[in-house]
């Protein structure tokens, strides 16, 4: 059964005014454990179910989509990332806050969405997954002389790869010639990502 959002899944504005704290609070905390900061300034969120609901109920929200094809509209868009089984499904972020930052790195960052790497394991067995980035996404984000601030990408794993990240270690790491970071995975995280890998 696949794990993608339908319409029937996504509230009408009342009814999403109703629940909204409650969810909120929930994604707030979720994304707590899925928020993973590699370096200075590159963060990705795995995204699952419930983070992309809330994505898509805040954007009805504020847009005030009031229809089921503005809706679909917004399940095309973002139901990518909502892994299956054998999957994480991630949105990197390049914090930047000042203009100068933006117009000193972006250029120097083309092709970072190619160069996150999932490590898992440790010594000669370790295993090193690169990410691929989201299709339709990457065509409107792909320049040659600049990147974008956000990405979306994915990481396939075989289910041999999924019962190694449950061994650990868990590593992520940006491998860019302009930017070479890691962070280890905490087990929370780690347990947070098997719910997204294994059915």
């Amino acid at each position: 059964m696949t794990r993608k959002l339908t319409l029937d899944d996504i509230a009408d504005l009342r009814a999403y005014e109703r629940e909204r704290r409650d969810f909120r609070a929930h994604v707030i905390e979720l994304k707590g454990r899925r928020r993973v900061a590699i370096g200075p300034f590159v963060t990705v969120v795995f995204e699952n179910r419930d983070t992309i609901r809330f994505q898509i109920q805040e954007m009805a929200r504020v847009e005030r989509l009031l229809t089921d094809e503005a809706i679909e509209t917004e399940l095309r868009t973002y139901n990518p990332l909502v892994p299956e089984p054998g999957q994480l499904a991630l949105t990197l972020f390049i914090e930047l806050t000042s203009d100068a930052e933006l117009r000193e790195w972006l250029p120097k960052l083309v092709g970072i969405e190619r160069s996150l790497v999932l490590k898992v394991g440790e010594g000669d067995d370790a295993l090193e997954i690169p990410a691929t980035p989201e299709d339709a996404h990457a065509a409107n984000l792909t320049r040659e002389e600049i990147t974008a601030s956000v990405h979306y990408l994915h990481f396939h794993l075989t289910p041999e790869q999924v019962e190694a990240v449950a061994a650990g270690p868990v590593t992520l790491a940006v491998e860019h010639d302009a930017y070479a970071h890691s962070t280890a995975l905490g087990d929370e995280t780690v347990q947070e990502l098997l719910t997204d890998l294994r059915p």
